[in-house]
């Protein structure tokens, strides 16, 4: 870990940039009754069935040195 944090602690190189990138996979859910909202001594409720929309994947690529980020979304 600390060589990681090394290497971001490094001056900025344009022949060898710093690039982080990750990735997540996501489900698009919905609620099929809408959710009771907290009243005073009760927290907020929803029911345990959902309506399911899909999946998403996140692909992320950033570069902290430089302050950009790339960010793609697919649809399945």
């Amino acid at each position: 870990m600390e060589a990681v944090l090394d290497t971001y602690a490094l001056p900025y190189d344009a022949r060898r940039p710093v690039i982080c990138f990750d990735e997540k996979s996501y489900q698009l859910l919905d609620h099929v009754r809408d959710p009771l909202p907290p009243v005073p001594g009760y927290p907020a409720r929803a029911d345990h069935e959902y309506k399911r929309y899909g999946t998403v994947n996140f692909f992320v690529a950033f570069e902290p040195l430089v302050g950009q980020r790339t960010v793609i979304v697919t649809e399945r």
